[in-house]
């Protein structure tokens, strides 16, 4: 081989090597702030949910985790009718549930043969759906839950380090197969119907994963029947189930919000369906879509596909009417810019702690059971109250968030860590220093602290507080 040709096929491959390492770290940096893509979320309106697969074929939306995936046999599926119907609505986007409960996967998946390409039908309906919205100029989104019983991903079972691979072998597939995804929305995950925590699947650990994957995709979980409504914990969009009985307040959301609905009785087609009286969209449109976009919240009503893998012509009649007395008009109101989500674990939850004086039964375990709608009390005849948790060892802490209880009007205090035999005060909240709220996050530059005090300086009326939570920042 001559000098020059070796040479020029040293530059090419030198140049395909950075290439490899630049453009990834180009899309990072390119990637937009969070508030820009809450505002986009909130500017898109009004979006399609669509839940299709094995409970299509049963009576129950949660299925028989066995059950065999031979009953999926959609003979005329079509999602481009799933789209159109989508579209004449006003819909910008679908959020299609890519795996339910029951783990059965919508798309051609190396994880499992528990999917749509081992039954009757074998195609990747993801794939064919993703097509059809990029060809109608609309955005995807998807539903996924870390509950899966098929796979004994749920609660009083072993959570081991397979099982999070496994998870994030699945989130990769579809976050690096099936082209921009706008949203990924976390179901089964730290809720009543799911009870796995954040700690038994990583929740720091899969939302980083997500975010190396595309920077621009939000993550949600469903779990707003749990947190405060005043900030977001482990969501970048604030989400309410409203067939959990979750509701937003048109009124008072100051947040980048999600409601979800179901148009039939269920979120998975029945056999009734076709001829169900279903919900009255002429009150969905004036009582959630119209005051709930205006309340910073978009709007996702779900319409099942059938059997046949088609929308039931009652379901496509409803969408269209939707489309003929609401116009979806793009950008309506102004988000206001959120602090950042709280993504790592709380380290505090079942820590030994201690207090001042509590009023008759309201402990001071209470602040740190886990639980928003439970509080510690101070007695009021305590003058300088205090609550404190001790942590294993010493251990990095870079955030302290005080939830206080719904009649509780805080106003100054000092959190402090022991480090060192000693206690350092991080961070000082003093009266009118800052916007009045229930929850208060307090972030500082990561200190070791074998414990964290909290000294309440100044408040109204009793001092109820319902969640101290403490945070170790996540080491990938």
């Amino acid at each position: 081989m001559h000098l020059d040709t070796a040479v020029k096929r040293m530059r090419r491959i030198l140049t395909a090597i950075l290439l490899a390492v630049a453009l990834p770290l180009a899309l990072c940096a390119q990637g937009k702030s969070l508030h820009q893509l809450q505002q986009e979320f909130v500017d898109l309106r009004f979006g399609m949910f669509v839940h299709f697969g094995l409970p299509t074929f049963q009576e129950a939306d949660w299925t028989d985790p066995d059950l065999d995936a031979a009953v999926f046999h959609p003979a005329r599926l079509d999602t481009r009718q799933w789209v159109a119907t989508a579209k004449c609505a006003g819909c910008t986007f679908i959020c299609v549930s890519v795996k339910h409960h029951a783990g059965f996967c919508m798309w051609d998946t190396a994880t499992t043969d528990y999917s749509v390409m081992h039954t009757p039908l074998g195609r990747d309906v993801l794939k064919e759906l993703t097509d059809a919205l990029r060809e109608a100029g609309m955005q995807v989104m998807f539903h996924f839950s870390i509950l899966d019983t098929h796979h004994r991903i749920r609660p009083t079972l072993p959570f081991t380090p397979e099982t999070t691979a496994y998870i994030k072998s699945q989130l990769r597939e579809l976050l690096t197969g099936y082209g921009p995804v706008n949203t990924i929305m976390f179901d089964g995950w730290d809720a009543p119907w799911g009870r796995i925590s954040y700690e038994d699947v990583s929740f720091p650990e899969i939302y980083a994963f997500v975010k190396s994957l595309q920077p621009d995709c939000l993550v949600m979980d469903l779990n707003g029947s749990k947190y405060p409504k005043e900030a977001l914990f482990y969501s970048d969009i604030r989400c309410y189930e409203q067939g959990a009985g979750e509701r937003i307040s048109a009124s008072e959301n100051q947040l980048p919000a999600m409601a979800c609905y179901p148009l039939q009785r269920t979120w998975f087609w029945k056999e009734s369906f076709p001829t169900d009286t279903l919900k009255d969209v002429d009150r969905i449109v004036a009582e959630n879509i119209i005051p709930y976009n205006n309340a910073y919240c978009t709007y996702i009503l779900n319409a099942a596909p059938n059997r046949d893998g088609l929308i039931d012509a009652n379901a496509a009649e409803a969408m269209r009417h939707i489309g003929r007395i609401w116009n979806n008009t793009g950008h309506l109101v102004d988000v206001p810019e959120a602090p950042a989500p709280i993504t790592d674990i709380n380290i505090a939850v079942g820590r030994p702690c201690d207090s001042s004086w509590s009023d008759d039964m309201n402990l001071m375990d209470f602040a740190n059971d886990d639980n928003y709608h439970s509080c510690w009390v101070s007695s009021p005849a305590v003058e300088s109250p205090w609550w404190r948790v001790d942590l294993d060892c010493e251990t990095p802490v870079g955030m302290v968030v005080i939830t206080e209880g719904e009649d509780s009007c805080l106003k100054g205090y000092t959190v402090e860590l022991l480090h060192d035999g000693k206690w350092i005060a991080v961070h000082r909240e003093t009266p009118g220093s800052a916007v009045r709220s229930r929850v208060h996050i307090n972030r500082f530059p990561v200190t070791k602290a074998e414990s964290v005090r909290i000294r309440f300086t100044s408040y109204e009326g009793l001092l109820s507080v319902a969640e101290i939570g403490v945070y170790s920042p996540y080491r990938d």
